[in-house]
């Protein structure tokens, strides 16, 4: 017996009729749509895959290129508590630091995304459950968060190439492409102030408008696509204001 259209539920998930691959351009071109095939069918492991192969690249590369000596030299220079000490003791710390840098990049290379990811979607995934009443289950909203980095992905890619073309010597990783404000400032600014700037970004105001979008897709009864990016800037503003108070109060 043929059930008839309208026992069906409609608001069951539908086949995902966007490949992995056709997601991470679909939300550059067309992310409403792609953003509801995703909340149909939620996956994230493509871009967080691609976002840890292409940081180990950029790590790797950089380490050829202009080395962890001179991004030493370059943070000791912005540290006040490096700038009385002896020669002795300056070179000792720097031996240390020149050691342990690499490692650090390369296993941070490796979790960050992924553990991002997941606080950040489990973060949103409550205040909109909680705020907007919508009912967004965490692989949706990971599966958001991690396909509204594609624009990242796309500065990690320039950046990469800039890393090949750009004099060793120009190359600041803190600010490999000049997409942010804290990228124009002297290095002898304020920390919190570089924290600040830092954080105005353009590809991470791309990626706020998609996580909105995304959110919205999700749940389109209950959030439209103007009050997802709002609660999303809202979070990223809160985070960016306990950031700079922190780096505020201990530098």
């Amino acid at each position: 017996m043929t059930t008839p259209p309208s026992a069906i539920d409609s608001s069951a998930p539908q086949p995902a009729r966007i490949s992995a691959f056709g997601r991470m351009t679909g939300v550059l071109f067309n992310p409403k749509a792609t953003f509801e095939d995703i909340a149909a069918k939620p996956g994230f492991i493509l871009p967080l895959v691609i976002i840890v192969v292409l940081t180990l690249a950029i790590v790797a590369v950089f380490s050829q290129r202009v080395g962890w000596r001179t991004f030493m030299e370059q943070q000791f220079a912005k540290s006040p508590q490096t700038a009385n000490l002896s020669p002795e003791d300056r070179e000792q710390r720097m031996a240390t630091a020149v050691k342990i840098a690499p490692i650090i990049a390369y296993v941070q290379a490796v979790i960050a995304a992924p553990i991002a990811a997941l606080i950040i979607g489990a973060v949103l995934m409550g205040v909109f459950n909680l705020i907007a009443g919508a009912r967004v289950s965490f692989a949706q909203a990971i599966s958001i968060v991690s396909y509204s980095w594609v624009p990242g992905i796309l500065a990690g890619v320039i950046g990469l190439i800039l890393l090949f073309v750009k004099s060793p010597d120009t190359i600041d990783l803190e600010h490999l492409v000049a997409s942010d404000v804290g990228a124009f400032l002297s290095g002898d600014s304020p920390k919190w102030l570089m924290s600040l700037c830092t954080s105005l970004n353009l590809f991470t105001f791309w990626t706020i408008a998609l996580v909105g979008v995304g959110f919205s897709a999700a749940s389109p009864k209950k959030v439209s696509i103007g009050k997802g990016i709002t609660i999303v800037v809202a979070c990223w503003a809160l985070y960016v204001l306990a950031k700079v108070g922190w780096v505020g109060a201990f530098s």
